[in-house]
């Protein structure tokens, strides 16, 4: 695999094996850590971290993965760039490409990373867009891998709004990497008919499946992987929230469902995630309706079946091999 200088924007842009290759790079990278092997492959090179969304996983990872390659950081919130507002993206990606080696991006549109890569003259990443999320992908796929040990043929359901970034990159992913994929909701929350298509495709030629069901006890017959994600997303107002508890309850994970899938089930999930009321927002809206958990209850998240955090952790394990093999 030789990817070097690409950007890491979508999974659309690499093939089955460019991904295999940077989910076997990432457990390699894994291992060296646990056995304290340095691997400061980069060592003096610097890299921008644009987070117009903040995050915990994301940041942490970035940061944590790109030290132990041996480079230095600098991390902008939504505070600490113009990009957009006083300086074009363009004229942005020119500014940070010429002080940078690196430049991650997490916030809105697709297009916005697209044109940051095009002007940036140096590998851009994308650590969440409205449409894709690639990063988290890996992660998912490495740990899927390590715990059934191959990821062709496993049977994976997500659970909830199929439309946005993390809907659309498992299937993608799925479809990509021979895994048989089913999305669980009310039809209006199937992904878009067109990246359906594409899917499609991608599937012919791995042998997967894709599934829209509307049926939860259908979707988990034989499922090896039951995911889901909060069902109101990063930026959309609070009124939705009881929309989507009205039309997305049924869709919750919960221990009968987990108990209709294979006997060897996993559940994973991208976090946060409001399974009790120890978040702000949790709590907030849990009481306003009489909840007391949203998307996954408590005990599927705490319980024997949940590698959430095992998934967590191998955010910064894939974000490093993709830096590892871009820079």
């Amino acid at each position: 695999m030789n990817i070097k200088g690409r950007h890491y924007l979508k999974l659309l842009d690499f093939t089955p094996d460019e991904i295999g290759g940077l989910i076997d790079l990432a457990a390699d990278l894994k291992k060296q850590k646990k056995m304290g092997i340095s691997h400061r492959m980069h060592e003096g090179k610097n890299i921008v971290l644009i987070f117009e969304k903040t995050s915990t996983r994301t940041r942490c990872a970035f940061e944590v993965a790109a030290r132990d390659l041996g480079m230095g950081v600098t991390y902008l919130d939504p505070s600490g760039s113009q990009i957009g507002k006083k300086e074009s993206i363009a004229d942005t990606a020119r500014v940070l490409g010429r002080m940078y080696d690196g430049i991650e991006y997490r916030g809105y549109g697709q297009a916005i990373v697209e044109e940051l890569a095009a002007h940036a003259g140096v590998p851009v990443w994308n650590g969440l867009t409205d449409e894709f999320h690639p990063t988290q992908i890996l992660a998912d796929f490495l740990t899927i891998k390590e715990h059934f040990g191959y990821l062709k043929g496993i049977n994976f359901v997500y659970m909830g709004d199929a439309r946005f970034n993390m809907g659309n990159s498992l299937m993608i992913g799925c479809a990509m990497m021979g895994l048989n994929f089913t999305a669980c909701a009310p039809a209006k929350y199937f992904p878009d008919p067109a990246l359906i298509e594409k899917a499609q495709e991608l599937a012919k030629q791995s042998g997967a499946t894709l599934t829209f069901e509307s049926d939860p006890d259908k979707a988990v017959q034989n499922a090896n992987v039951i995911y889901t994600d909060i069902w109101v997303s990063m930026g959309e107002p609070v009124e939705i929230w009881e929309e989507r508890i009205r039309e997305l309850s049924p869709y919750q994970v919960n221990d009968q469902l987990m108990d209709k899938a294979a006997d060897n089930a996993v559940f994973m999930h991208c976090l946060p995630s409001y399974h009790d009321h120890k978040t702000t927002i949790g709590k907030e809206m849990g009481e306003k309706f009489g909840r007391d958990s949203m998307e996954v209850t408590d005990s599927v998240f705490e319980g024997p079946r949940s590698i959430v955090f095992e998934e967590a952790e191998n955010r910064m394990h894939t974000i490093k091999a993709v830096m590892a093999a871009t820079l």
